[in-house]
């Protein structure tokens, strides 16, 4: 499902989450790092519930952050999270593009 993110230049890695952290699937990433990701995706999860809470929101549609490895983009899908790691922040609207577009919300 998400190896064509992989063709988007830019894109080099991405995941699929569950509500429990774990990876559902992975492409350009080993199977040991991919695991990692369930940390990350865990605290990103209580940013967002602390940004909701304070600002009433009821949902999230996305969240971007900017980290030693590089920026990655978090996006909703279902209870799911699919991560896109990517190579620099100004690529972003293309790496938006693509991931809306494999979830079928572009």
């Amino acid at each position: 499902m998400i190896g064509p993110l992989l063709e988007v230049r830019g894109i080099r890695h991405a995941a699929l989450l569950d509500a429990d952290g774990h990876v559902v699937t992975s492409a350009g990433i080993g199977a040991d790092q991919a695991a990692q990701l369930g940390v990350l995706v865990a605290s990103a999860r209580a940013v967002i519930a602390s940004l909701r809470s304070a600002t009433g929101a009821s949902a999230w549609t996305e969240l971007m952050l900017d980290v030693a490895g590089g920026p990655l983009l978090l996006t909703p899908h279902g209870d799911q999270v699919l991560l896109a790691a990517f190579d620099d922040v100004s690529s972003l609207g293309r790496v938006r593009f693509a991931v809306r577009r494999l979830l079928g919300k572009a």
